[in-house]
């Protein structure tokens, strides 16, 4: 193809975005659903960027220094999923053609894992966005960690194309503000400036200068009037690639469903299907071959260039690492290690064991097991979200991640609560990293979200939600968390760990840590909590099973009280009371359901045995879900509304959190 005419090679180009739009047609044609008009107007920006400028293996997706690519707008799909095959990813064109059916490897909306290619699931609009923001500051920082003179091993860009939704969400502009406040300049978006969204034209929503809104966050904009103009595109991601100190955002302007005559610049085309007939118009009008799913042989070999680009590009890197190796193998060692999400020898070897009793907050004890983690394990990486004091989330010694200095280890997040959680997602996708964050437990409902595709995806992410119960006290019902922990336990694959005391709470991150299959939520206490004697007390280690019989009477039980944090400091005390009238009370302490599941039914049945059905738990939380461990002839003392300002202990004793109102209710249990 090098011997062309300039005329000819804008021809054949014009030929291979006009593939990629017909294979996007014909997969939405032949599921009868899907969302066609995005992928016309951006098939020229994805053709471009995929063979020009995105650094790449098709053959090797995993490869460490490739870059990374996100479609924020994920209902697109079926442009990245024409891309991913056309370059020559693990994908056939039986796999276009099974486009939204059930067991397929081309979902309606990307999904991490299912596809190769796919860095990360996208569909909730400006997820993706924060997601592409968290892989650029690990991109960052890991350079700043690894790199040497003449031995760069990490030099990769982040590209993201988003759309108008994206942009209305209110997570894109906390992401962009931090982003630019960073300086993160290996971040490209790619903006579909399409001006529709289901409903209609922007104008009926969305009529703010976005360039003039990214430049005050810090970024390099730039405009392209003309969405088809490939020379334009090029040129824009040139110039953005250029800049060293902003991200950069190229406006692109582009109309949905580009080509087809009757739907081109309409609503309708977001979301379903054109037709058949409008299809074999768009088709007409776009020069494309009136075959369903056609390829030909020339276009394909052109994209398929893409693997012995990618295989190049992965060989120089692969003989700058062994150089690199041999400088200096304990740095290269690191890298493996960070990679690959390893612990070290001996990671937990230091960690605190709160031997003196002092009474402690758990989020204070989290904090000091956090720095000892942090000086084993150089991947552990976080902040807050303006709350680090409170949280107690900062690494004692390590700087501030910041513009220029982004080898810090504390993120400061700012009041970010959204992006914040998507961006440790994206820098768990990246690898090298081992990232966390914290707020108040309260404010985990400004994290769902992301939460929810942090579980869907199985990142080990962690989530350090602190102000855990109605003893936050004064500061009333709007900062006393109530649904949060029943709400949480719903998500498939995140593990809730609220820890009793400090040795309780060493147990919970060593549970973190070894945990990389999904996230993780530690829910810890504001007030401080008293340490629980082991040598009278099962040992906290019984943690890791997620529940374990705390205290045990000197006979059989008569029934099991069964507690989480802080109400296992007097649910304790009710089964001494409780004994002293004659009751045998078994104590179990219950900190994650999530890992008790995973046990085998023999432990199960050890520790809630078959034959002794009365069962009271007791949680300052909604009681919903505690019936699957209490059977029927159990009971719980919770919380069903809303909490009350006034000193915290007050407002427990208010609710009924007290020894107690826990020893009448069993006593009123075991008389029916």
């Amino acid at each position: 193809m090098s011997k062309q005419s300039p005329e000819s090679r804008a021809t054949f180009e014009t030929a291979c975005v006009n593939t990629i739009r017909g294979l996007c047609m014909d997969a939405i044609e032949k599921a009868n659903s899907g969302h066609p008009g995005a992928p016309l107007g951006l098939a020229p920006a994805g053709y471009v960027l995929w063979t020009q400028f995105l650094k790449h293996n098709p053959l090797d997706p995993a490869w460490p220094d490739r870059d990374r690519f996100i479609l924020s707008g994920g209902h697109a799909s079926s442009l990245l999923y024409s891309l991913l095959y056309l370059t020559g990813y693990d994908l056939t064109l039986e796999d276009i053609k099974n486009f939204r059916q059930w067991g397929s490897r081309t979902p309606g909306h990307p999904e991490y894992g299912v596809t190769a290619g796919v860095e990360t699931t996208t569909g909730p609009l400006g997820q993706g966005i924060a997601n592409a923001v968290g892989m650029a500051m690990a991109e960052r920082h890991l350079a700043a960690r690894f790199n040497r003179a003449g031995g760069e091993i990490v030099d990769h860009y982040t590209y993201v194309m988003c759309g108008d939704g994206d942009l209305m969400e209110g997570i894109s502009y906390e992401a962009a503000s931090l982003a630019g406040h960073l300086g993160l300049s290996r971040l490209i978006c790619i903006y579909d400036d399409n001006r529709i969204t289901i409903e209609g034209d922007t104008d009926i929503t969305f009529t703010e200068d976005v360039g003039k809104r990214f430049e005050s966050c810090g970024w390099h904009v730039q405009k392209v009037e003309d969405g088809n103009d490939l020379e334009a595109i090029a040129g824009a991601i040139e110039a953005a690639k250029a800049e060293t100190e902003k991200p950069s955002i190229i406006q692109l302007r582009t109309h949905i469903a580009y080509g087809c005559p009757n739907k081109q610049g309409c609503c309708e085309a977001h979301g379903a299907p054109l037709g058949a007939e409008e299809v074999r118009l768009a088709k007409a009008f776009l020069v494309c071959e009136d075959r369903e799913f056609h390829v030909s042989d020339e276009v394909l070999a052109e994209f398929r260039k893409c693997q012995e680009r990618g295989k190049d590009a992965q060989k120089v890197w692969e003989g700058r690492f062994e150089a690199y190796k041999n400088a200096d193998p304990d740095l290269a060692a690191a890298w493996n290690m960070a990679i690959e999400n390893r612990l070290p020898e001996g990671w937990d070897a230091d960690l605190p064991d709160f031997a003196d009793g002092n009474p402690i907050a758990t989020r204070a004890a989290s904090g000091k097991v956090l720095n000892a983690l942090a000086k084993k394990i150089p991947e552990l990486i976080g902040g807050s979200a303006d709350l680090a004091s409170s949280n107690k989330t900062l690494i004692d010694g390590a700087s501030d991640f910041q513009k220029g200095r982004y080898d810090g280890r504390n993120l400061r997040f700012g009041v970010r609560e959204h992006a914040m959680t998507a961006i440790l997602s994206g820098m768990a996708l990246h690898k090298g990293l081992r990232p966390y964050a914290g707020t108040f437990l309260v404010f985990a409902d400004y994290m769902r979200p992301g939460i929810r595709l942090a579980a869907l995806m199985e990142l080990p992410v962690i989530y350090v939600l602190t102000h855990d119960s109605l003893a936050v006290g004064e500061d009333g019902p709007t900062h006393q968390p109530v649904e949060h922990i029943p709400s949480l336990r719903m998500f498939k694959g995140l593990a809730v760990i609220r820890p009793a005391d400090a040795a309780e709470t060493v147990a919970a991150w060593k549970a973190t840590m070894e945990n990389i299959d999904g996230p993780v939520a530690l829910i810890l206490s504001r007030q401080k909590l008293p340490v629980l004697d082991r040598k009278k007390y099962a040992s906290a280690e019984g943690l890791l099973k997620g529940a374990y019989i705390l205290s045990e009477p000197d006979r059989k039980p008569d029934m099991v009280l069964v507690s989480t944090g802080s109400e296992i400091h007097i649910t304790l005390e009710a089964a001494e009371r409780l004994a002293g009238e004659g009751i045998a009370a078994r104590v179990v302490s219950m900190p994650c359901w999530e890992l008790f599941d995973k046990t085998p039914q023999s432990y199960k049945d050890e520790v809630f045995p078959p034959d002794i059905p009365v069962r009271l738990a007791v949680e300052a939380s909604h009681p919903i879900g505690w019936f699957k461990y209490l059977g029927t002839q159990g009971d719980i003392i919770g919380i069903s509304g809303f909490g009350a300002s006034a000193p915290g202990a007050e407002v427990m004793r208010r609710f009924g959190f007290t020894t107690e109102n826990v020893v009448a209710k069993a006593k009123e249990m075991l008389k029916k």
